[in-house]
């Protein structure tokens, strides 16, 4: 049964969106990264939230799960630890890596830009069923998920 769809029109709508989308995002990261600490670059930021979410975790996590390169993730490492942000401990099962954490201020500082992120989102969708918001969450993990397992397929 056909949907009436244009899957060549649902693709490049797709891509026009996302990428939008990701324009944004940059941006929006950029700015919180200046919010959390004037001397933060604007990629630190996804990391620093990464961290809080996920940690503690080594530098070759964040490699991986955010498949940045191993110097950009050690770059941006270094000026969450030197801006107070992130502490680095021994990993208590390779003593030759670092595990990483934010520190308490590092914590501090991300929950209070993720509060002022969320009103924001809570004010631009406000007028949004509580359904649709629910189910751009779900597409929107699902395609994560896409993106992690080719990610992962594409490891060597």
């Amino acid at each position: 049964m056909s949907s009436g769809i244009d899957p060549d029109e649902a693709f490049t709508r797709l891509e026009r969106e996302i990428g939008l989308l990701l324009r944004r995002a940059r941006a929006m990261s950029a700015r919180l990264a200046s919010a959390l600490h004037p001397d933060l670059d604007g990629a630190a930021y996804g990391l620093l939230a990464l961290l809080e979410d996920a940690g503690p975790l080594r530098a070759s996590d964040l490699v991986a799960r955010l498949g940045l390169d191993k110097s950009t993730v050690s770059r941006q490492v270094s000026q969450l630890a030197d801006l107070g942000l992130v502490d680095r401990a021994p990993d208590p099962v390779d003593g030759r890596a670092q595990v990483l954490t934010p520190s308490a201020e590092g914590s501090a500082r991300l929950a209070r830009i993720r509060a002022a992120r969320r009103a924001r989102w809570e004010a631009d969708l406000g007028d949004w069923p509580a359904e649709d918001v629910a189910r751009l969450g779900e597409l929107l993990g699902r395609l994560n998920r896409v993106g992690e397992a080719q990610d992962a397929s594409a490891a060597p």
